[in-house]
C-alpha cells in the first residue's frame, strides 16, 4: 500500500479537509488525526518512494517540500504515529528527525497546527521549516 501524494501547495487545504472530516465524524473529539513530519533530506528519492509504498496505508496523505515530508495519518493517535515513525527509522536503519502533532489536542485550526509544527521542529531539531511560512504567516 501507499499513501496518496498531494502537491505541497495544497498541504494546508489537506489539513483543513481532515479537520472538517474529523469534526463531522468524531463526536468525542479524540486525537482524530496526527501530522507526522520526517526529514528525508539526503535520502535518495527512489529509497524514499520505496519506504512510502511499504509503510503507509492507502488512507494516509503525503505532502513534501524537498526533503521535508509531512504525513496526515487519519484516525491515528500519537501512539500509532510513533509506530509509523519507528517503521521509517527501521526502513532507513537510522534515527530520522521527526515530530508529530495531533488534532485537536495540539491545535484547533490548520494554522495553529502548522505553527506548532514549525515551533517544535525549530526548538527540538534547530531546523527552520520555512516551507510552512506561507501557511502560517498573516500577510
Amino acid at each position: 500500500m501507499a499513501g496518496v501524494h498531494f502537491s505541497f501547495d495544497n498541504f494546508k487545504n489537506l489539513v483543513d479537509l481532515n479537520i472538517g472530516i474529523s469534526d463531522r465524524l468524531d463526536e468525542n473529539r479524540a486525537e482524530s488525526f496526527t501530522l507526522l513530519y520526517c526529514d528525508f533530506l539526503g535520502i535518495e528519492q527512489s529509497v524514499v518512494d520505496a519506504s512510502l509504498l511499504e509503510i503507509l496505508r492507502s488512507s494516509d496523505s503525503i505532502a513534501n517540500s524537498g526533503g521535508d515530508y509531512f504525513f496526515v495519518l487519519p484516525y491515528t493517535d500519537k501512539y500509532g504515529a510513533e509506530i509509523v515513525k519507528k517503521m521509517f527509522d527501521d526502513f532507513f536503519a537510522k534515527h530520522l528527525g521527526s515530530f508529530l502533532l495531533s488534532y485537536p489536542v495540539d491545535g484547533e485550526t490548520s494554522k495553529s497546527l502548522l505553527e506548532n509544527m514549525q515551533d517544535s521542529v525549530s526548538t527540538f531539531f534547530k531546523k527552520e521549516l520555512h516551507c510552512l511560512d506561507r501557511f502560517t504567516r498573516d500577510y
